[in-house]
C-alpha cells in the first residue's frame, strides 16, 4: 500500500512537471497574441483595427428594430444549445452573457457562436476569455441564421 502511494506521488509530479514544461515559454506562435498581457493586446488591436468583429464568415452586420419572433428562436437555441456552459446572469463554465451586447460587436458575437475554435486562437479578446475561463467554447455547428437567432435573443434580454 505504502509502495502504491509513493508510486502514484512520483507519477502525479512527473506529470505536473511536464504539463508545466510544455505549457512554459513566452514565445509567440502564429496561433497566439505575441503578448503575454491579453488586456494590452486586446487594447492595442482595437486602436489599430477599430471595433473588434472577431474572425469568421460575418463581416458585417446591419441591426434594425429588435424582431421579437426572431428572439424567441434565439431564446429556445440558447435553452437548448448553450446553457450547459453559459447564464446570462452568473459566471458558469463560460462567460454570463448579460450585458454581452454592449461589450461586444454583434459581428464578434455571431463571429464566436459559429467559429469558436479559430476565434480563441487567432482573436485577441476569445483568447483572453481561454485565459480567464480555461475551458475553450464548443462548437455546436450552428447555422448563421441560428446565430442571428441567439444575437437577437441577446439583444432583447439586454435591452430589458
Amino acid at each position: 500500500m505504502a509502495h502504491s502511494l509513493k508510486l502514484l506521488k512520483y507519477v502525479a509530479s512527473a506529470m505536473v512537471i511536464a504539463f508545466l514544461s510544455a505549457c512554459g515559454g513566452s514565445e509567440a506562435t502564429e496561433d497566439s497574441p505575441a503578448s503575454d498581457d491579453p488586456i494590452s493586446y486586446t487594447k492595442n488591436a482595437e486602436e489599430a483595427k477599430g471595433p473588434n468583429k472577431g474572425i469568421g464568415p460575418i463581416k458585417t452586420i446591419e441591426l434594425a428594430a429588435l424582431n421579437d419572433d426572431l428572439a424567441i428562436e434565439g431564446e429556445a437555441l440558447f435553452n437548448k444549445m448553450c446553457t450547459a456552459c453559459h447564464k446570462m446572469d452568473a459566471r458558469h463554465v463560460g462567460p454570463e452573457l448579460a450585458d454581452v451586447t454592449n461589450r461586444r460587436t454583434p459581428e464578434w458575437i455571431m463571429n464566436m457562436i459559429l467559429n469558436p475554435d479559430e476565434m480563441t486562437k487567432k482573436d485577441p479578446d476569445a483568447y483572453a476569455l481561454i485565459a480567464e475561463y480555461i475551458a475553450p467554447m464548443a462548437n455546436q455547428s450552428l447555422t448563421e441564421e441560428q446565430s442571428r437567432a441567439i444575437l437577437e435573443y441577446f439583444r432583447k434580454y439586454d435591452s430589458q
